[in-house]
């Protein structure tokens, strides 16, 4: 049967339309940190998911498949994860982003799912290609899963302090506003969660944030909670509150 091109071009579009993904296929927004071994670009995957990009090194922080689009991301030179719930540990996306020299650093429950992966511990130090990964402690002491259970138990989890060049950035990963985490000092860039009942109230993040005082704090990990709650607390402070799309 005969068609004229104008018919089939129209099918071709009506097809198009049909197959094109419902998402976009940017890549996730990002804020720039300057730093004395570069510019820094922090791309806010979604949810707890991060990456870090330096020059042409990238650092992917609990990279998971269903807080963002990883389409137009890079593959990992670093891959941190901070603990091994679903929401923070994804081992098949994982794969996909590793590359020949990829290091990865994670809690120890994490380091038993990813066989390459290096396990550390609160406390511990390593260097990857002049970036110091410092793990901290990370748990609960108020929200528990039942008497007794917290939801992140102390000795499990951890989070990350990355120090680039002259700049600390602390990604806390799922905690409260900890003894360690009030005692941390010269933060220049902090992610705090704050979300019930896993992690924390806006009133638990500013009573932390008021104590270690980072110079930027971004709420991550946020699910519904109302983020204008947190920007009042701190409103009489110097710390600098930026929103950004991490529920």
């Amino acid at each position: 049967m005969f068609r004229s091109k104008r018919s089939v071009s129209f099918l071709i579009i009506i097809f198009l339309i049909m197959t094109t993904p419902a998402f976009s296929q940017e890549k996730p927004a990002s804020d720039k940190i300057n730093t004395s071994a570069g510019i820094v670009e922090m791309y806010f995957v979604g949810h707890g998911s991060l990456m870090f990009k330096i020059n042409d090194f990238s650092i992917h922080i609990d990279p998971v498949r269903s807080s963002g689009n990883y389409t137009d991301l890079p593959k990992a030179d670093l891959i941190l994860v901070t603990h091994e719930h679903y929401d923070h540990l994804d081992a098949s996306l994982i794969n996909k982003l590793r590359k020949e020299g990829t290091v990865m650093l994670c809690n120890g429950k994490s380091a038993s799912e990813i066989t390459w992966a290096q396990p550390m511990k609160a406390g511990d130090n390593k260097m990857v290609n002049n970036i110091d990964v410092e793990a901290v402690p990370a748990y609960n002491i108020v929200n528990m899963r039942a008497p007794g259970q917290p939801f992140h138990p102390e000795g499990t989890g951890i989070g990350f302090i990355i120090s680039i060049g002259d700049k600390k950035f602390y990604v806390a990963g799922d905690t409260e506003n900890t003894p360690e985490m009030k005692a941390l000092k010269n933060i220049d860039v902090a992610f705090l969660p704050m979300n019930l009942p896993y992690t924390m109230t806006p009133a638990m993040v500013a009573d932390a944030a008021k104590a270690f005082k980072p110079k930027i704090l971004y709420p991550y990990h946020y699910g519904d909670t109302n983020t204008d709650e947190i920007v009042k607390l701190l409103s009489d402070t110097d710390i600098e509150v930026r929103i950004r799309n991490l529920n």
